[in-house]
């Protein structure tokens, strides 16, 4: 059985963080983090300042729904734990690793950018975060168009 993306990039993020390594726990967080956002359910579409719907807009920014008066604030909500939560969209491991993926290219492009403005320093951080994500995906996850700039 192989490990998954946000396993691998778990444990080495862990490593990093035994290690004190803190370019790579960035880096790692932050690919981490960017999986995670990709999972989240986008929100209805409401345009502010419009009521939810089936509910028509009185004095004081409360809405009336139903036949109750409440506040903007509580409108649509639901009662009891975890009432509110949203499931999740399921990313699959070739998305996991595309949006790793990203993450090194993004990094390797600002990277350049802050060479070519003289920021040597930033660009090594970059450039060590994007290193801290190829290694904990072994490369093989990892297109080789977003490789080989600092090789």
């Amino acid at each position: 059985m192989t490990i998954g993306v946000r396993s691998r990039l778990q444990g080495a993020l862990r490593a990093a963080m035994k290690e004190r390594d803190v370019a790579a726990v960035s880096g790692l967080r932050s690919a981490l983090a960017a999986i995670a956002n990709a999972e989240a359910v986008p929100l209805p579409a409401t345009p502010p300042g419009q009521p939810p719907a089936g509910g028509q807009h009185v004095a004081g920014g409360q809405h009336v729904a139903g036949g109750h008066i409440a506040g903007s604030h509580i409108a649509g909500s639901t009662a009891g734990l975890g009432g509110g939560e949203a499931s999740r969209r399921a990313v699959t491991e070739d998305e996991a690793a595309a949006i790793a993926a990203a993450e090194v290219t993004g990094r390797r492009a600002a990277a350049r950018e802050y060479e070519a403005a003289g920021q040597h320093g930033r660009a090594q951080r970059l450039l060590r975060e994007a290193r801290a994500i190829e290694s904990a995906l072994g490369g093989s996850a990892l297109n080789t168009a977003t490789r080989g700039d600092d090789a």
